[in-house]
């Protein structure tokens, strides 16, 4: 598993391997779920994204990726993201309101959450106080880009970042497969709490986005998606705040002229992953969604315009299947090795306190 956050590398050749892996996989999955679903008693659906993420996963353990890293680092921050942005397409501004509020004292509450869980954690199994900060900020808020974005602001070194990622990853993938069952066990059906649920409890935008469309594919809940990936937006706000206050503690930790050269220049750099471009698309997408139904609804332009947003419903969900398939594929479970127990311990105490907190807030709340 990536102890980074690498560029993403330009298209052409050197991605050519890693894309066309990606995409044949992802077929796969999508003819072997009509197929397991034809097979399945009663005709029960399964999710595409399961069969695409455990496909991926398989392979690179089993066959290993070769050169196909360019190309799948490629899918993932360029493909996955667009599928991502168009999920916006599916929320309106009514749907927003219905659950803007709620959702936001969740967010609230699972991040206190992780942030006192986390700390008691590291002072228990003796752990350095850069690496427990580090594994707050990534299962509180957005994962990998939580942990890449404070990381400098904290000065922690490179091994506790890289511990950290790797927690967070496993971890945030493990949920991303369970919790969709937890949800429909928990909620029934209901599209706002499961949505709820799984946008404040997994830890990346990309597990967020494959869990709901798991729970979605699986259980028939497509309203869902789009709940999910607004709760993880208001997640990603919480950056705003969290990244000056782990500066100002820095600060305080160390003399202010110790600050290695350069050190504020990269934190400036990072404010631009607090609200990546594609969450942004996002919230574009789910205005024209507004406007759009609010202007054509009634008018003969309608059939026009639910087509369109069909055929970009469609379009988002093939590549999602297609950038799932490439977390799957970043997935090495050789980098579980020597990392020790007392870590991976800590942060599944945390993401099961955080879990908890979700859980039970949005059953008294919207369940």
């Amino acid at each position: 598993m990536a102890q980074t956050v690498p560029e993403t590398p330009t298209l052409g050749r050197t991605t050519f391997w890693g894309i066309g892996l990606a995409a044949a996989l992802a077929a796969c999955a999508k003819a072997g779920t009509a197929g397991l679903s034809a097979w399945s008693p009663h005709g029960t659906p399964v999710s595409a994204v399961v069969i695409a993420v455990l496909l991926g996963i398989l392979w690179r353990n089993v066959l290993g990726i070769g050169a196909a890293g360019p190309g799948l680092q490629w899918v993932l921050q360029r493909v996955l993201r667009v599928g991502i942005a168009l999920v916006g397409l599916r929320l309106t501004l009514a749907g927003l309101g219905s659950v803007g509020l709620v959702a936001a004292a969740i967010v609230g509450a699972c991040i206190a959450t992780a942030l006192t869980t986390s700390y008691v954690a590291g002072r228990l199994f003796g752990l350095p106080p850069g690496f427990t900060k580090l594994l707050a900020v990534g299962t509180a808020v957005c994962g990998c880009t939580a942990v890449a974005a404070v990381s400098p602001a904290l000065r922690a070194r490179p091994a506790e970042t890289g511990l950290a990622l790797t927690c967070v990853v496993v971890l945030g993938c493990a949920g991303m497969l369970l919790y969709p069952w937890l949800a429909d066990l928990v909620f029934h059906g209901n599209a706002r709490a499961a949505g709820v649920f799984l946008g404040t409890s997994i830890h990346d935008t990309s597990q967020v986005i494959g869990a709901s469309l798991i729970y979605a594919q699986q259980f028939g809940v497509p309203d869902a998606v789009p709940v999910a990936g607004f709760t993880k937006l208001l997640r990603n706000l919480s950056m705003l705040a969290l990244i000056p206050l782990a500066a100002w503690s820095a600060e305080r930790a160390d003399d202010r002229d110790t600050r290695p050269a350069g050190a504020r220049d990269d934190l400036r750099t990072r404010w631009r992953k607090v609200m990546p471009p594609f969450l942004l698309v996002f919230v574009a997408l789910a205005l024209v969604r507004t406007a759009g139904d609010a202007a054509l609804g009634q008018t003969s332009a309608a059939a026009t315009w639910n087509g369109a947003i069909g055929a970009l419903l469609m379009a988002s969900d093939l590549l999602l299947v297609c950038g799932m398939t490439a977390v799957g594929l970043s997935v090495s479970l050789r980098d579980l090795r020597g990392i020790g127990w007392r870590a991976p311990c800590a942060a599944v105490i945390v993401a099961t306190a955080v879990a908890l907190c979700s859980l039970g807030l949005t059953k008294l709340w919207l369940g």
